[in-house]
């Protein structure tokens, strides 16, 4: 398994990767995951050579780089170099039967591979490379840049065997007679027995908040393209209307700039940035609030924190994007998203979180429904099994 990042980084693409790995391996597989040389060892996953787990082989240590979020960095151009070097080693010695890789970095890089060693190629889709630069700032819509990444995009998807995507959103996007056949839906899931509706009791009191505040809680990187801007202009706009809202802003990087943000907006004991939380302690902070917000902006993206929150019983108010509506269904209060327009965007946020704050049975109701459906359809285990598929259609394709 390929994983071009700085492994395990408590995010989203992160949680993916982990969670796919330790169930493969409870299936019966032996997985070894290649990746950058920072990034937090996990249970489950282990160094080389250590048994029970996944074992985990890293790049030779850069000290200098110590970057943990998403997002474009040259450095990653040797990095990603140095994880070929390791891979090579890798499939001389581990033999894999196939290769998974991540993130379009990754699915070069087993492209690379497979010159040495014909086995098939998996690549985990989990986004758009050049939807994501210009999400980044990296390059501006329909510039020259912006449409280079995009052919070197396609280019990319088309060296896999087998692409999968988290949503049907994402499978539109890669829609097309070259990849006709070669492209599978696999959602991701969520751990139901880590994530459930048992609130650290403390937590407030240690966060300073209310214990009658209406608590509005998020949890992601705190970037413009995951929508934080937006939240906390929704922010200022709810808590003028509901004073006892208090929204707590789970992640990172960049809290501080946020924290300033949020004074400037006179939101000074309305919001609390916690900053980075461990993916392991995640659902004693989220089932401490009463809301969950989904504040994302960039549509070519998975959402997997929608499942969190589903597991943790909390009601959503989130934007009505294609891969929201997929994953929450009917279990969401939804604002539309004007794209062009941020304060209509945000003023549409604030409506639906205050008409969850305002109608407590509303709330019971859709966090009961979503935490059902996170149990009975999102687990790990149902991804798993359609994974394990998908690598036997392609090793008996390749035996005959």
């Amino acid at each position: 398994m390929l994983a071009p990042t700085p492994f395990f980084a408590d995010r989203g693409c992160h949680v993916r990767i982990f969670e796919e790995a330790r169930a493969l391996k409870e299936r019966g597989h032996e997985v070894e995951i290649a990746t950058y040389h920072l990034g937090r060892d996990l249970p489950g996953l282990s160094a080389p050579g250590l048994k029970p787990g996944v074992a985990v082989h890293r790049i030779r240590h850069f000290p200098w780089y110590r970057q943990l979020s998403a997002g474009p960095n040259p450095h990653k151009l040797y990095l990603d170099a140095f994880l070929l070097r390791l891979a090579q080693r890798r499939l001389r010695d581990f033999s894999p039967h196939l290769i998974h890789a991540h993130l379009h970095e990754g699915c070069l890089i087993g492209h690379l591979l497979r010159l040495k060693k014909p086995v098939p190629l998996v690549f985990d889709y989990q986004g758009s490379l050049a939807d994501e630069a210009l999400g980044h700032g990296l390059v501006r819509d329909n510039s020259f840049g912006h449409r280079g990444l995009m052919l070197l995009e396609r280019w990319i998807n088309r060296r896999a065997d087998f692409i999968l995507v988290s949503s049907a959103s994402l499978a539109g996007r890669l829609a097309g007679p070259v990849l006709k056949g070669r492209v599978a839906v696999i959602g991701d899931g969520v751990d139901s027995a880590l994530f459930q509706p048992a609130p650290d009791p403390a937590l407030r009191q240690r966060l300073g908040i209310a214990g009658d505040a209406i608590l509005v809680v998020f949890l992601g990187l705190l970037t413009t393209y995951q929508g934080v801007d937006l939240l906390l202009e929704s922010a200022r706009l709810a808590c003028a209307q509901e004073p006892r809202l208090h929204f707590l802003v789970m992640g990172y990087p960049d809290e501080d700039r946020y924290q300033k943000k949020a004074l400037a907006l006179g939101l000074a004991g309305k919001v609390t940035l916690p900053g980075r939380i461990n993916y392991f302690e995640a659902s004693a902070c989220l089932a401490a609030g009463d809301i969950a917000v989904a504040p994302k902006i960039c549509r070519t993206e998975a959402n997997g924190k929608l499942l969190n929150y589903l597991a943790c019983a909390l009601p959503v108010a989130a934007f009505d994007t294609e891969v929201n509506r997929e994953i929450l269904q009917e279990n969401a209060v939804y604002a539309e998203l004007s794209p062009d327009d941020e304060p209509t965007s945000a003023r549409r946020l604030a409506e639906a979180v205050l008409t969850l704050a305002r109608d407590g049975a509303l709330r019971l109701k859709l966090g009961a429904a979503g935490r059902r459906l996170a149990k009975e359809h999102y687990s790990w285990k149902q991804t798993a099994a359609r994974i394990e598929e998908i690598y036997q259609r392609l090793l008996e394709k390749g035996e005959r």
